[in-house]
C-alpha cells in the first residue's frame, strides 16, 4: 500500500531511468535526473534543519521546478509554489501566511524573491540546493517516519475577502486522486501529457504524479502558445502529445477561432476538460475534429484534491443542456444538500458536498475559514466525519447524472425571479457567431451585464436573445470585447470583468 507519493518516483526510476519525464520542449529531465535532483534538494533541506515545514518554490515554470517540488517532499516538508506572474501583494500575503524558512528560486527569480519580506526566511538558488550530495541515511530516516496524512503541498486559491486561502493536501488524498483519475482516463507508460495549467495550481496534479506512476512524459507547454491557437496545435503535434487535461477556456480558444481548418492535433486520443461549462457548440467542433478521441468532463475543487466527478461524453450533448459532470470517482460520495442540511429531493437543486478521504486538510493557518466549509456531515451525528461544502450548486438529471448548475454566488434574484447567470451564458454560447460569453450582476443597480466575443453587434445580440430568454433573464447591458480576459489558470476572469464594468 502506498503511503508516500515518492513511492511512485522510487519505483519508476528503476524501470525507465533514462526516459524523458518532464520537458518544456527545449529542456528536459529524465526520471533518473528528477530522482537525483530531488534527493539532493531533500538532503539540503535536512542539513539546513528544515523538516515538516512549508518550503516556498519561487521558480519559472520548468522541469527543474517540478524536481524542486519532489525535493521538498523528499526532505519531509511540503512545497508552496508561487510565480512571478502573481500580483506582488498576493505573493507577500502568501509569504506572511506560511512563514517559510527557505525560498527556493532560480536565476531568473531570486532577485524578485529577495525583494519581498521573507519573514526571517532566506532565498536560495535551486542550483545550490541541487548540488548537495544526497545522503541516503538521512533521506531514509525521513521517509521511514512519513505517514499518509503528512502534507505535500499548499496551493493558494482566491478568497472572497481578497485574502488568499492556502489549501493543504496530504499524501493520502493525492495518492487516492492519482489512482482514481488514472484508471478513469486510462493513463499508461505511453501517455504523453500536454500540461496547460501553471504549476502553482492543483490542476497540474493530473500530469505530474501520473507521469511518475507510469513512466509517462509531460510537456510543460509554454504559456505564450495559448494565445496562438495554430502554434499551440503545432506544438502538440511536434511533441506527439496524446493526452490533455485542460480548462474549458483553453479548448474553446482553439475551436472558436477556426484553428482546425488549418491544423488538427494528429496524436490526441484523450481529452479531459473541466473548471467551467463547455459550450456544446464548441465541444462539437472538437468532437468533429477528433472523432476517435475520448472526451471526459471532470469536476472538482482544490479543497477536494483535484477532480472528484467524471462523465465520459459517449453521446451527443443536447443543445441548451450542459454536459453532465456525471458520477463520483470510486471511494467518493457526493452529497447534494439543501440549505438546512437535508438530502435534495428528485430534480431539486442543492449544494454539492464531498465526502471522501480526498478532502484536503483545510486552509493553512486559517482555522476560521476552514471551519466554515470543512464541516461535520449533517447526515451523521454519531461520530466525527468531515465533508467539504463546495459552494457549487448541482442537480441530478433523469439518468442520475450530476449536472453542475452554477456557483452559489452566481445565483441572483432579479425581477422577482431566481436566475442562474450560468444559464444565460449557456444560451448565449449556443448562438452562431458567438465565441465566448460571461455574465456578471450589478446588485446595486439590479442589472445583468453580459460580456461577449463574437460577430454580432450589441444591438443584434440583444434582439437574438429576446427570442431565447424570458424577459427577467435578459441582460440589461451588453459589451462586445475583442478578447475575453482570463485568469492565469485559463478560466474567464470575472473579477476583471466586474472591475471593468464598475470603473466605467
Amino acid at each position: 500500500m502506498h503511503n508516500n507519493v515518492l513511492n511512485y518516483l522510487n519505483s519508476i526510476v528503476k524501470v525507465c531511468p533514462d526516459k524523458l519525464a518532464f520537458s518544456d520542449g527545449e529542456k528536459g529531465l529524465t526520471f533518473s535526473e528528477v530522482y537525483g535532483l530531488s534527493r539532493s534538494v531533500g538532503t539540503f533541506l535536512a542539513r539546513e534543519g528544515v523538516y515538516k515545514k512549508p518550503v516556498v518554490v519561487f521558480m519559472r515554470k520548468s522541469p527543474r521546478e517540478v524536481a524542486a517540488f519532489f525535493g521538498v517532499v523528499s526532505g519531509g516538508c511540503f512545497y508552496v509554489p508561487i510565480d512571478e506572474e502573481m500580483p506582488a501583494g498576493r505573493i507577500q500575503l502568501i509569504l506572511d501566511n506560511v512563514l517559510s524558512p527557505i525560498v527556493i528560486c532560480d536565476e531568473d527569480t531570486i532577485d524578485a524573491a529577495s525583494a519581498f519580506d521573507l519573514k526571517g526566511g532566506r532565498a536560495v538558488l535551486f542550483s545550490e540546493a541541487a548540488s548537495c550530495e544526497a545522503d541516503d541515511a538521512v533521506l531514509s530516516a525521513i521517509y521511514d517516519k512519513a505517514i499518509d496524512i503528512d502534507p505535500i503541498y499548499i496551493v493558494f486559491t482566491s478568497g472572497s475577502t481578497g485574502v488568499p486561502k492556502g489549501v493543504a493536501a496530504c499524501h493520502r488524498s493525492v495518492i487516492d486522486y492519482v489512482e482514481q483519475l488514472s484508471e478513469t482516463l486510462g493513463f499508461n507508460e505511453n501517455t504523453v501529457f500536454g500540461n496547460q495549467s501553471p504549476l502553482y495550481f492543483d490542476a497540474c496534479l493530473k500530469e505530474l504524479y501520473p507521469t511518475l506512476k507510469f513512466g509517462a512524459t509531460t510537456y510543460l507547454i509554454p504559456k505564450k502558445n495559448f494565445s496562438m491557437p495554430v502554434q499551440l496545435v503545432e506544438y502538440l503535434n511536434a511533441h506527439k502529445i496524446n493526452t490533455i487535461c485542460w480548462v474549458v477556456s483553453a479548448l474553446t480558444m482553439v475551436s472558436a477561432f477556426d484553428t482546425f481548418s488549418v491544423v488538427k492535433p494528429e496524436y490526441l486520443h484523450t481529452v479531459a476538460f473541466g473548471s467551467e461549462v463547455f459550450p456544446v457548440k464548441q465541444f462539437k467542433i472538437w468532437r468533429n475534429a477528433l472523432p476517435n478521441a475520448s472526451f471526459t468532463n471532470l469536476y472538482g475543487p482544490t479543497e477536494g484534491t483535484g477532480m472528484c466527478c467524471f462523465y465520459h461524453v459517449d453521446k451527443d450533448p443536447v443543445e441548451g443542456e450542459p454536459i453532465p459532470i456525471g458520477r463520483p470517482f470510486p471511494n467518493r460520495e457526493i452529497l447534494l444538500l439543501t440549505d438546512d442540511g437535508k438530502l435534495c429531493g428528485e430534480g431539486e437543486t442543492g449544494e454539492i458536498c464531498i465526502r471522501a478521504n480526498s478532502v484536503t486538510l483545510g486552509y493553512y493557518n486559517d482555522p476560521e475559514r476552514t471551519a466554515q466549509v470543512f464541516v461535520q456531515n449533517p447526515l451523521n451525528s454519531a461520530y466525527p466525519e468531515i465533508i467539504y461544502k463546495t459552494g457549487d450548486l448541482g442537480r441530478y438529471n433523469p439518468d442520475g447524472e450530476l449536472i453542475y448548475v452554477s456557483r452559489r454566488d452566481y445565483q441572483i434574484k432579479h425581477m422577482g425571479h431566481r436566475v442562474e447567470l450560468g444559464e444565460i451564458e449557456v444560451n448565449v454560447n449556443m448562438l452562431p457567431g458567438i465565441k465566448l460569453a460571461a455574465s456578471i450582476y450589478d446588485a446595486e443597480r439590479k442589472k445583468i451585464v453580459l460580456y461577449y466575443v463574437g460577430d454580432q453587434s450589441e444591438k443584434e445580440l440583444t434582439e437574438l436573445l429576446k427570442e431565447k430568454l424570458p424577459r427577467y433573464m435578459l441582460p440589461n447591458r451588453l459589451f462586445k470585447l475583442d478578447n475575453m480576459p482570463f485568469t492565469a489558470n485559463g478560466k474567464i476572469d470575472r473579477v476583471t470583468l466586474k472591475n471593468r464594468y464598475f470603473n466605467k
